[in-house]
């Protein structure tokens, strides 16, 4: 396995044009060829970067979890207990509303393994953690409580996006209900 490489201007470009690839198009279009065409570059470069399609993958992986990481991070800010699970929990959905592509990479990492993917993930779990902590939530329980809110969430955001809530009713307000259940659920 090749070492990761420097992250630098050029690096964070690329993984940004891969981003928009799978936004747009989906994961399965984020291919070190359509990769090169969009950065108008010969497929070939992108191994200066990439250890194969594996890697790109895993880059790109590494790269949602930190951006969603960032979103999530910022949602919390100034707020505490059941509004900031609100907030981090709107913040989540919107990131799978407006990155899905991104999103589905954070799920798709080769190797789920890989001691980068799971710093990368890691610090996403350590955050919800201490949001949680408001509830006196600790150990094991904490992380079966931060499992759980992942779960909601995923399902969620992967049912929104297959057009699977279909009536007529605010999206957000289901979201906020369920999330509310949830802070009942675990305050019990």
């Amino acid at each position: 396995m090749s070492p990761r490489p420097k992250v630098g201007l050029e690096f964070t470009k690329i993984l940004e044009a891969a981003g928009e690839l799978a936004d747009d198009y989906g994961m399965q279009e984020v291919s070190l060829a359509n990769l090169a065409k969009k950065l108008n570059i010969r497929p070939p470069s992108l191994y200066n970067h990439f250890d194969g399609l594996q890697g790109l993958r895993k880059e790109l992986a590494i790269f949602g979890i930190d951006f969603l990481y960032a979103e999530l991070a910022q949602s919390a800010i100034g707020v505490a207990r059941d509004e900031a699970v609100i907030a981090l929990s709107k913040a989540y959905i919107n990131f799978a509303r407006k990155h899905p592509g991104i999103y589905e990479a954070t799920l798709m990492a080769p190797d789920p393994e890989d001691m980068d993917v799971q710093l990368a993930g890691e610090k996403v779990v350590n955050l919800t953690v201490r949001i949680l902590q408001a509830f006196k939530l600790e150990g094991d329980k904490a992380i079966h409580a931060v499992r759980g809110l992942r779960s909601i969430l995923h399902g969620f955001s992967s049912l929104e996006q297959k057009h699977g809530f279909n009536m007529e009713l605010d999206l957000d307000e289901s979201l906020v209900m369920t999330v509310r259940a949830f802070l009942i659920g675990i305050t019990g």
